[in-house]
């Protein structure tokens, strides 16, 4: 297939749309199902550099979340508790300790379900029918992998009354070095970012503390990965061999720092005892529960404990979760790791790591305060690397 014509560009005005190849060559994508859209193949395109990197590095099987061209979740294809398998609604797939695959999707669409509503999602590896059965059962527009067992593409095919998106890529494709893209007729120019990430970026270790255990260096290069696919400013929390919080497109790093610390805060919360005793409403639908979940937590719009609300979501009211019983739960984590696409400017990004248990940091470094990053990082014990390489994505 030398070019695949879109229904439309990133909004409906936006005609004609199509991609293609500018070499003349055949597309490295199958679309075997539906008709993906021009944003949908900018999630497919970015996500699957993600997960490909995340396997490459870690050798193990890996799946993203993507929404609006960054990742709502990553995640390698670990075993699960029984606890997070609940928090993640996936507590009554069968086969799911099977298939690491599934695993990682499980866990990817797990980490912030509410920005996971209708994702991208990306397969390092083929997908199997326990992971299909996952997809089918969420708000989802498409999905890509390198292969499709025959079981998992006849449950794909049928979802979204048949329209729903599966695309196959060529697992051995390899872009050209260089790329462009137009912005207001004006073509730019610039060498891929194919610059390797792995555990020998994080040598030049720069706190009193030094020790980053190998879990933990795992976890720092899960969420180095996850911030070169994702929109800058950006940073990553990382927990367990997935990302758990990702802030991106902020203009402040602060703002990154406070966005992700909070959805990694809430999804530690939601494997906590008093939300997992939560009792839900008969047949209430998945997305209400996730809304009313992080309702319960973040008490945004509306009281969901409040009378005459709470009928809405729950069989029995729920006790208020108080900032108290939240913050003496979460003084209990640690062990979390955060990376950061471009320098700390100021020691209150750590300050603010420190809130949701980070205890390892990778960032580039070079600031003109990194004295003060670095003591703020050793006045909370933690092991800071200094990579030397920004991982900006535009």
């Amino acid at each position: 297939m030398k070019e695949f014509e879109l229904k439309y560009g990133c909004n409906p005005n936006q005609k004609p749309a199509k991609i293609y190849m500018k070499s003349g060559k055949d597309l490295p994508i199958e679309v075997l199902n539906g008709r993906p859209g021009y944003i949908n193949f900018l999630d497919a395109m970015n996500s699957w550099q993600l997960v490909m990197e995340l396997k490459r590095e870690t050798g193990i099987p890996a799946a993203a979340s993507f929404k609006h061209v960054s990742p709502a979740g990553a995640a390698l294809g670990l075993p699960m508790s029984d606890t997070l398998k609940k928090a993640c609604f996936v507590d009554d797939i069968k086969g799911l300790d099977d298939s690491p695959i599934a695993l990682a999707y499980a866990r990817a669409r797990g980490t912030d379900r509410m920005c996971s509503f209708g994702d991208w999602i990306a397969l390092s590896d083929t997908c199997d029918e326990v992971t299909a059965r996952i997809i089918k059962r969420e708000v989802s527009d498409g999905v890509i992998a390198p292969a499709y067992t025959e079981a998992a593409l006849e449950i794909l095919k049928a979802k979204k009354n048949g329209n729903y998106n599966v695309v196959r890529i060529d697992p051995d494709y390899v872009p050209e070095h260089q790329e462009t893209k137009d912005v207001f007729g004006v073509t730019f120019e610039q060498g891929r970012n194919d610059f390797v990430i792995n555990g020998d970026l994080l040598k030049n270790v720069v706190t009193e503390n030094k020790d980053i255990p190998e879990d933990k260096k795992r976890d720092l290069v899960v969420s180095l990965i996850t911030l070169k696919y994702t929109q800058s400013n950006s940073v990553c929390f990382a927990y367990d061999g997935q990302a758990i919080g990702v802030g991106a497109g902020q203009q402040s790093r602060i703002h990154c720092t406070r966005l992700a610390g909070s959805k990694a805060d809430t999804w530690f919360l939601r494997q906590s005892p008093k939300v997992m005793a939560l009792k839900f409403k008969p047949g209430l639908g998945r997305a209400d529960r996730d809304n009313a979940i992080d309702g319960y937590i973040n008490r945004n719009e509306e009281d969901v404990t409040a009378d005459g609300v709470w009928q809405r979501f729950f069989a029995e009211r729920p006790e208020p979760y108080t900032d108290a019983e939240q913050r003496a739960y979460l003084d209990t984590i640690t062990g979390v790791s955060l990376g950061s696409d471009a320098f700390f400017p100021f020691g209150d990004n750590i300050q603010r790591a420190a809130k949701s248990g980070v205890k390892y940091v990778a960032e580039p470094g070079g600031s003109v305060r990194d004295d003060n990053v670095i003591e703020t990082a050793d006045s909370y014990g933690m092991a800071m690397a200094f990579t030397g390489m920004r991982l900006f994505h535009h």
